[in-house]
């Protein structure tokens, strides 16, 4: 059977650089566990405003810098940072935008509001990271997906990006948390989605109101294979994966949770689809 031998994280939340939360947990937990299993790991996460820089020893990656995302007709600078978790012998990569991440915390603001450019966020950080990637001549054989902020890396992977040779074998397992966000995307949101490979009917299932629902399920969609992260999930989106037909890797305890997706990681990248 063939065995995914490099496994890429593109994860919303690692602890210690942000409070510790289920997600923040498993972003921190879960790359070491499977790195001690054998597999060579990368891992991303975007750079809120609520990380500091100084304590955690970021740097900029002046190399993986310098390119320009357009968005929305607006071209914003795309900016790579990078630090170290010692005890793990993990590097962490960050995606950093002055617009979009510099002074400004995760889902929400210090009021409790979510930012009303949550949609730009998630687009420029999933295409920030597959661009660094590109950038790193690097090819993993799986990408995990953690958290909403991440739920266009699938679509993206399967579509505009299919052809790049860091992702023309890849396979895709997007991970669904009980976390989610309140506030429906502009109805715009498929518009500002559009890159060369992408048709209006990749998106058929970005109808209005797009809610965090929808946005899963877009990314279950394009997904080779689901995990149920949390206990408790959106029974809507779980019942569209199995209608869809897609592996599922239920909801396991943290005693077996790291053995689990090492074995579930190797069934999706051997599997024909």
């Amino acid at each position: 059977m063939t065995k995914a031998n490099k496994v890429l994280f593109i994860t919303q939340e690692i602890t210690p650089y942000v409070p510790e939360t289920e997600m923040s947990l498993t972003g921190r937990n879960l790359p070491q566990a499977i790195q001690e299993r054998g597999k060579e790991i990368r891992t991303f996460m975007p750079k809120w405003g609520n990380i500091n820089e100084r304590r955690n020893q970021l740097h900029e990656v002046i190399r993986l810098s310098g390119m320009n995302l357009i968005i929305d007709d607006t071209d914003h600078p795309l900016i790579i940072k990078v630090a170290s978790i010692q005890s793990a012998r993990m590097q962490v990569y960050f995606i950093d935008n002055d617009d979009y991440f510099q002074n400004r915390l995760q889902t929400t603001d210090e009021n409790g509001v979510e930012y009303e450019d949550n949609d730009a966020r998630a687009i420029f950080y999933a295409r920030g990271v597959l661009e660094t990637v590109k950038k790193l001549r690097w090819c993993p054989d799986v990408i995990h997906c953690h958290g909403w902020m991440t739920a266009l890396a699938p679509l993206y992977i399967k579509k505009a990006y299919k052809d790049e040779p860091s992702f023309r074998d890849t396979k895709v397992v997007f991970s669904l948390y009980e976390s989610d966000f309140k506030q429906t995307f502009h109805p715009d949101f498929p518009n500002k989605l559009m890159l060369k490979g992408i048709n209006k009917k990749d998106l058929t299932i970005l109808k209005a109101p797009i809610t965090h629902t929808t946005l899963c399920k877009l990314a279950v969609e394009y997904s080779d294979g689901v995990i149920q992260q949390s206990s408790n999930v959106d029974q809507a989106i779980l019942d569209y994966a199995q209608s869809l037909g897609k592996p599922i890797l239920n909801y396991q305890s943290p005693e077996t949770f790291a053995d689990a997706c090492n074995s579930f990681y190797d069934k999706v990248a051997g599997d024909e689809q």
